[in-house]
């Protein structure tokens, strides 16, 4: 492309950077085809929504809107074949693109990225080092080091572009960066005012006047900074922490208003009747499977 903006490629490379000395990680980024420059780039456990809104959320503070993203054909772009709409990755990522103006393009082939996949191979040689001599052992500290090295490689690698015009887009006044690059579902409020996410639960403060919020449709949105946000027509209901990606909610089994996640433990105890109470009384036998199979064959 002629003009720096006008087309960003995309793409996810899983590698070995930390030589054993912490596990596999999965650099997620993008670079402007025009110019070369690496617009914005994450270390990630797997190539993941978390990690391209991420890259989206930091280009458009530090560059800008382009005008499309070139982008392989990964199942974080598009919903995978049966698939339930509005419950994965993939289309979160698709609505954040729809709501910035991003038109998505899918490439044929690797090759057809070009830019992106030469950029990653000197990743490989260069950054491994970077992360060698850093003594890098795990995602948080990788992630350090790539902030550092990015600069450096920009000012080395990038180009002019043909065209001095930049095709850049300033992210509009009104709209809300961290509410767009975030996941957002809409939920129903259980009659004992808790939403379930994901296999949480998140116990809703009473409504005005301590009326129940029970049957209410709400939003519910995971930011990219660990915050949970619950909202009824734009008015914030509760906020709480919480993993900063919708797989691991999964480990949370309660969220309180206020506080910190309660992590996954033993079932609770419950109510134990008391050894004479009529639930301890014994019932009719039930019919045993021999008896009940016979039943039905005459």
């Amino acid at each position: 492309m002629a003009q720096a903006g006008l087309l960003v490629q995309v793409d996810g490379s899983r590698h070995d950077r930390l030589e054993g000395r912490g596990p596999w990680l999965t650099l997620v980024g993008g670079i402007d085809d025009a110019t070369g420059i690496v617009v914005g780039a994450v270390f990630r456990d797997a190539e993941d929504g978390v990690g391209y809104l991420t890259v989206l959320r930091d280009m458009a503070r530090g560059y800008g809107l382009p005008a499309a993203i070139y982008r392989d054909g990964s199942s974080v772009f598009a919903p995978s074949s049966g698939a339930t709409r509005g419950r994965n990755e993939a289309t979160q990522l698709g609505r954040a693109l729809r709501e910035l103006g991003i038109t998505s393009i899918a490439a044929g082939s690797p090759q057809a990225k070009g830019r992106i996949e030469r950029a990653w191979g000197t990743f490989q040689d260069r950054l491994v080092s970077e992360l060698r001599r850093a003594g890098a052992a795990d995602l948080a500290s990788a992630n350090v080091v790539l902030g550092r090295f990015l600069g450096r490689f920009n000012r080395r690698f990038a180009v002019p572009p043909a065209s001095d015009l930049p095709a850049w887009r300033p992210v509009p006044h009104e709209l809300d960066l961290a509410r767009v690059c975030a996941f957002r579902w809409s939920r129903a409020v259980g009659s004992d005012s808790t939403v379930r996410l994901e296999g949480a639960v998140l116990q809703l403060p009473p409504g005005p006047g301590g009326r129940s919020l029970g049957g209410r449709r709400v939003e519910v949105e995971l930011r990219l900074d660990g915050r949970l946000l619950v909202l009824a027509d734009g008015r914030l209901l509760a906020a709480v922490p919480a993993p900063p990606e919708p797989r691991r909610l999964r480990e949370v089994r309660e969220l309180i208003p206020g506080g910190p996640p309660v992590a996954a433990g033993p079932e609770r105890p419950g109510y134990r009747p008391r050894a004479d109470h009529p639930w301890n009384r014994p019932g009719p036998k039930a019919p045993s499977r021999m008896t009940l199979t016979d039943s039905l064959s005459r």
